[in-house]
Formats: structure tokens, sequence, C-alpha cells
């Protein structure tokens, strides 16, 4: 189940290349460079797959999701 809109995932892949360039600049032997690799992992998963697993914890989506609840399919039948 996607939780995460197209332009949410584009920013969240933008923001690990430079987390993930940003941790090689700085040097692996620091804890900082270890903190945005670990970052820039996370954020490139949760890119690449749509789902977040904060968002859903707080019941945030930045995907549209199409209506088809019952009633949308009731109203498709009633026309006829």
């Amino acid at each position: 189940m996607r939780n995460e809109a197209n332009a949410d995932r584009i920013a969240r892949g933008v923001a690990a290349v430079i987390a993930l360039v940003v941790a090689l600049l700085v040097g692996f032997p620091s804890v900082v460079s270890w903190v945005l690799l670990a970052v820039a992992v996370i954020l490139g998963v949760t890119a690449a797959v749509g789902f977040c697993p904060l968002y859903r914890l707080f019941g945030i989506s930045t995907c549209k999701v199409p209506n088809t609840g019952a009633a949308s399919k009731q109203r498709v039948g009633a026309g006829r």
C-alpha cells in the first residue's frame, strides 16, 4: 500500500542522493558520515517502494487514493 505521492517520492530520492554525496565527502571514519549514510538508505528505500512507516504511524498520506468505496459502485449501477 502506497502512502507517498510521486512528488514526495522524488523529493526523498533527491534528498537521499544529496545525503549520500555529503556522506562520501565527509569521509567514513566519522559518525556524521554513517548517520548520513543511514538517512540516505532509509530515504532511498521509502522513495523506491512508495511507503513510509512513519506516515502510517501518524495517519498521513500524500498519495491520492481513487474513490473505490461501495457508494461509488452503487452510483454506477443506479443509472440503468
